[in-house]
């Protein structure tokens, strides 16, 4: 890795590795380690040899590893895109927990999932963490994030290239959760269901998030109208619920069931439906996603796909601490470690009305 003389992180097309060391200076792996991390017994004449060759390539040994034989507090940071949406607290308090079990201090930085956003916190980190987790939307960020030399974990990321292939990740599990949600909707009767996506392309050139993909994919197997004219894709928030269910029962008048992409985005198109003299359940059921403390305050209450948040973030913890002992090693030399946490429908008073009659 190298600086610009803005002082900002640039990252070099490979990061140095320990081994890259090892070969130059003459010694083994575990010298390297010792000298660079001031443990056991060395030559000192040894040690400033290695110290040396380390330098001159631009070596940075893993403050993680090294904090972790020291036994040392360690700084995790924490990527989230926006603080105010009620999904990330719950995640990020899975990650404290577990964080402070282990001791662990936690750096937070909001992103605002956009890539300079994200290009910040990185830099941020590089200088300050010794691992992280939480959220990267864009490729360009995680090939960053990769020659930074920190273990680090992501949610939900579907990325593409080389940088991606390394990339430890926690997911949900989104195919039998939006399954069961589709299932549940048509055992009541309906025909015509409406999706709500995220408001903006996920993937370059893209329209439809994987979630929606699912969705549409669903329905299609299921044998019912999965065309443009179901799918209409809506900001996160209340406003953008209501707004993307007025657009959709103009297009689809006789839709009987909307299936959300998030629990906020549901909560609003049972405003938007209310708004257009609709009842919901009995003229329209509304699912969403997430499983939101919100959901059980609303009237009517949402039925969604609980996800466990904490699950989350421990998971994510989980994995960048089994990196300790392996965190030495290039990017392309090791293999992902994926965990997935499944959702769980949970069926309320927006979709608990009578069965839609044939």
């Amino acid at each position: 890795m190298k600086t610009s003389r803005a002082g900002v992180f640039e990252p070099t097309a490979r990061r140095v590795t320990i081994e890259d060391v090892a070969r130059a200076a003459g010694v083994s792996r575990q010298t390297v380690s010792r000298a660079t991390n001031d443990k056991g017994e060395i030559d000192p004449a040894t040690r400033q040899r290695v110290l040396d060759v380390a330098r001159s390539l631009g070596y940075r040994p893993n403050r993680f590893a090294r904090a972790m034989v020291r036994q040392e507090t360690v700084t995790l940071g924490l990527l989230l895109p926006n603080i105010t949406n009620p999904f990330f607290p719950e995640v990020a308090n899975g990650i404290l927990e577990s964080a402070a079990e282990r001791g662990w201090h936690v750096v937070i930085q909001q992103t605002g999932a956009t890539p300079e956003g994200e290009q910040v916190g990185l830099d941020l980190f590089a200088g300050q963490a010794d691992a992280f987790v939480g959220y990267l939307e864009f490729d360009e960020s995680v090939r960053r994030a990769t020659e930074i030399g920190i273990p680090f974990a992501l949610f939900g990321y579907e990325g593409s290239g080389s940088a991606a292939a390394a990339v430890n990740r926690v997911d949900i599990d989104l195919g039998s959760g939006l399954a069961a949600a589709i299932r549940h909707l048509v055992g009541l009767g309906h025909r015509e269901i409406g999706i709500l996506d995220a408001g903006r392309p996920v993937e370059p050139g893209g329209t439809v998030s994987p979630r929606g993909r699912i969705m549409l994919d669903l329905l299609r197997e299921a044998g019912l109208a999965a065309d443009p004219g179901c799918l209409q894709r809506a900001a996160n928030s209340v406003a953008g619920g209501e707004r993307a269910v007025a657009r959709l029962a103009e297009e689809r008048p006789g839709v009987t069931a909307v299936l959300a992409y998030n629990d906020i985005v549901a909560v609003g198109a049972v405003r938007g439906l209310r708004a257009l003299g609709r009842s919901v359940p009995d003229d329209c059921a509304v699912a969403g996603f997430d499983g939101l403390g919100l959901a059980e305050l609303v009237e009517p209450t949402l039925t969604t796909l609980y996800v466990d948040k904490r699950s989350l973030g421990a998971e994510a913890v989980r994995l960048v601490a089994a990196e300790f002992g392996r965190s030495d090693r290039g990017p392309s030399d090791r293999e992902p470690r994926v965990s997935v946490v499944r959702p769980e429908l949970v069926v309320r008073a927006s979709t608990a009305g009578a069965a839609v009659p044939d």
